[in-house]
């Protein structure tokens, strides 16, 4: 028997920005940045899998406007 792995479904950087609520201008800073979730480029084309900006996302997680980021 075959095993069958799946994989997470992947954004382009428009669709991946409005996933977590920002704009695709943002996320082309973040890549220049690195301050972004992970990506992936084939060739020109800039991909998000939905697990690293789930997990990007929950890293910036916050309880207070006070808190300071680690």
């Amino acid at each position: 028997m075959q095993s069958v792995q799946t994989q997470s479904p992947v954004l382009r950087t428009d669709s991946a920005a409005g996933y977590c609520g920002s704009t695709k201008s943002t996320f082309e800073k973040y890549r220049l940045t690195g301050e972004g979730p992970a990506y992936i480029k084939i060739g020109r084309v800039v991909v998000y899998d939905i697990e690293d900006l789930n997990t990007w996302m929950a890293s910036h997680r916050r309880m207070s406007t006070s808190e300071q980021e680690v």
